[in-house]
């Protein structure tokens, strides 16, 4: 295996057969190449998928109102739905068993100033239950607490990069920011992995908020996460079934799409897995066909090396080489070749994907990259093969006669 005249015969093939070598390798990294980009692609639009709901729990569900579009219960349409504080109650008492946190929130636009600076912001409103729905990171502090629903207390959690912003030289924890001309002190700093646009928001008690801004009971949503336990269908069952309920809390039609609006991600989830099953099934489908297309090609073109090579066969056995040196030439010179091609298709299909990142990234498909194992795994199937496909008609060759090997044309 390690013999140096052994190694020194293969390369010395190899580079008197600059043609034959490179076709040979060519159908192997073509066949990779086109393997790893198919795979970078696919989990590219994963990965869009993913980076959607990166930042909601992934069994949300989302309750927004609007205005009535038809008139229903005696009640004219264009009538505008508000939901408040007890409507949030009622949900989690109605469907206790289905909910696991449940939160509203009101939004404000604020401008936030600390010391000399200033920038303008968005204030979300929430219950303590909102940092479960967000999949919040409090890097230090603390969130909104029930104690602060119930005291209505001045108090705020602000994203990493309004302290940024805001806090040059200072931690922002225990400070007192302005909001719209009235104090309130920061309790906490969060990160969130929706980005920057989540990390430059402000969260309050919604209890604070109602009181100072407007004097009411009102809220602007209503968002909850459902039971974990709840397979898809009956998490889809019960979005459909909170619609209907609500809808008639609200003497709103059942056919009305506009008064209230309930987004379900088991819905959104379950398509998504639907799509992404589908093209995973898709591109196997069409790497295994490159791979068995690349094993063909490999194939043939041992045998027409080996048909190649018969006379050079002919005249080792004439001097004396023993069926398992000559074996041993074809064999290691096809794994070779198919070993340094494999590496250079993989190279040059990771190589496109990276130059064309930005490029597929427009098209919604974020950070296409392919698995090593999956890759690596498609190149060891190359490899062995390259090894069978060489070995068969190298074993076959080694059995012939030297007279035979000679005579041949």
């Amino acid at each position: 295996m390690f013999d140096r005249d052994l190694w020194r015969e293969i390369f010395q093939s190899i580079n008197m057969n600059k043609t034959r070598s490179l076709l040979s390798g060519f159908t192997v990294a073509f066949a990779i190449s086109l393997f790893a980009i198919l795979f970078g692609i696919v989990n590219g639009l994963v990965n869009t998928f993913d980076t959607a709901f990166v930042d909601d729990a992934s069994n949300s569900i989302f309750i927004n109102s609007g205005t009535t579009s038809k008139a229903s219960n005696g009640l004219q349409a264009g009538r505008r739905i508000q939901f408040r504080n007890e409507d949030q109650d009622w949900v989690k008492e109605e469907f206790d068993d289905k909910v696991q946190y449940i939160t509203s929130r009101k939004y404000l636009n604020v401008t936030a100033s600390f010391r000399n600076e200033k920038n303008n912001y968005t204030v979300r409103a929430v219950n303590p239950d909102h940092q479960y729905l967000e999949n919040t990171n409090v890097n230090y502090g603390r969130y909104v607490n029930e104690s602060d629903i119930k005291n209505k207390t001045k108090v705020v959690v602000i994203g990493r990069l309004v302290e940024e912003d805001l806090f040059l030289k200072t931690t922002a924890v225990g400070k007192y920011i302005n909001l719209n001309g009235i104090q309130y002190k920061v309790v906490g700093v969060f990160s969130d992995d929706g980005g920057d646009n989540e990390e430059r928001l402000i969260y309050m008690p919604i209890s604070t908020a109602q009181q100072i801004y407007g004097n009411n009971d009102y809220v602007d949503q209503i968002n909850l996460t459902y039971n974990p336990e709840l397979d898809f269908d009956a998490a889809i069952g019960f979005g459909n079934m909170l619609t209907k309920k609500l809808k008639e809390r609200f003497m709103v039609s059942q056919n009305d799409q506009r008064a209230i609006r309930v987004r379900n991600l088991a819905s959104e989830t379950q398509i998504v897995n639907q799509m992404t099953g589908g093209l995973g099934v898709m591109v196997l489908v069409i790497g295994f066909g490159t791979l068995i297309a690349g094993i063909v090609g490999i194939s043939n073109m041992m045998i027409f090396i080996v048909k190649e090579r018969t006379k050079e066969i002919g005249i080792r056995k004439a001097l004396g080489a023993s069926p398992k040196s000559i074996v041993s030439i074809i064999l290691l010179e096809s794994i070779l070749i198919t070993i340094i091609a494999g590496f250079l298709g993989l190279l040059l299909g990771m190589g496109i994907l990276e130059l064309a990142k930005p490029t597929l990234e427009d098209f919604f498909i974020t950070n296409p990259s392919v698995s090593w194992t999956i890759v690596n795994s498609a190149l060891f199937t190359l490899i062995l093969a390259g090894a069978i496909a060489g070995y068969l008609p190298a074993k076959k060759a080694s059995r012939i006669k030297p007279i035979v090997a000679l005579r041949d044309d």
